[in-house]
């Protein structure tokens, strides 16, 4: 990896990392289904010049329906999921939870296609998952007297689940149904696909009350930087170093979206939260290969 491409890796971790602190300031004044439409809609309108430009339009219409379905999978759930629950908890705890995203990654290709598991990525499936578990115990109030709070937050953080899940699944479809096909077709199709599907729920739970400028600016930095450039960079790394290396800003983006949270919104980092993110980033490292001990190795 490159001085270049390192940078690059580093700011989109940033740009991800910030999109938390975005979706929970974004979250109260839109509600989470016109933030997440709005977000989708931003970025499709910077991709998809991009799209014209590049000459990919073709390839966008001739895989029209797996990119719509991507659409639904990798943005128009995910998005409004993890607004959905920055209703409740913290951007920190929900980018923890997001970096469980490769697990169910492993987990379906594993399912799905017939990846082959060693034992270390076994191991690390199992040690990660124990660490998400452990998590939605602790911020949860699973086990003890739930009340209302515990409840809200309950669901908060399994919407943040399902959107890990989606992620994870979003991988898979991807490299089953659109490997060779543009990458900028893809993200830009995709953008434009959540931006129809979520149109009419938008329009069905818009908010009663005019959020003002500034909310609208920070909802312009969300879709223009945070989704529709960041979209841009990541496969710009896929392409100059690989998917390999790429997915590494998995275990930056918990580093910056809890920095951002402390910083801009006052959010307050337990030790609960330190641990658990953890141990689900060493299960990672080890279920997608980023870390090889020798001794499996052997």
């Amino acid at each position: 990896m490159k001085g270049r491409d390192l940078l690059e890796l580093i700011g989109l971790a940033a740009l991800w990392g910030a999109s938390f602190m975005f979706m929970r300031v974004g979250a109260a004044q839109f509600g989470a289904v016109a933030l997440a439409a709005l977000r989708v809609a931003g970025a499709a309108a910077v991709l998809i010049p991009l799209v014209f430009y590049r000459r990919e339009i073709p390839a966008m219409r001739a895989n029209w329906k797996p990119i719509l379905l991507l659409g639904i999978t990798n943005s128009a759930i995910p998005f409004l999921a993890f607004a959905y629950a920055l209703l409740t908890i913290s951007g920190g705890l929900s980018s923890i939870f997001n970096a469980a995203s490769p697990l169910f990654a492993a987990t379906i290709a594993w399912l799905w296609l017939n990846d082959r598991l060693n034992a270390a990525r076994t191991v690390g499936l199992l040690i990660g998952f124990a660490g998400v578990i452990g998590l939605i115990i602790s911020k949860s109030g699973v086990g003890g007297s739930a009340g209302a709070g515990d409840r809200s937050t309950l669901l908060a953080v399994l919407a943040c689940i399902v959107a890990a899940a989606a992620y994870g699944f979003s991988a898979n479809f991807t490299k089953r149904y659109l490997a060779g096909v543009p990458t900028m077709a893809v993200a830009g199709g995709s953008q434009l696909a959540a931006t129809l599907v979520l149109a009419l729920p938008a329009a069905l739970f818009w908010p009663d009350v005019r959020p003002g400028i500034a909310a609208w600016v920070e909802l312009a930095t969300l879709s223009v930087f945070c989704t529709g450039l960041a979209y841009v960079i990541f496969f710009r790394l896929i392409a100059n170093v690989g998917p390999a290396n790429a997915i590494t800003v998995t275990f930056l983006i918990p580093a910056f979206a809890v920095g951002w949270g402390a910083l801009f919104l006052g959010e307050q980092v337990s030790s609960e939260m330190l641990i658990g993110c953890a141990v689900i980033l060493f299960g990672t490292a080890l279920a997608i290969g980023v870390w090889k001990p020798a001794r499996f190795a052997r």
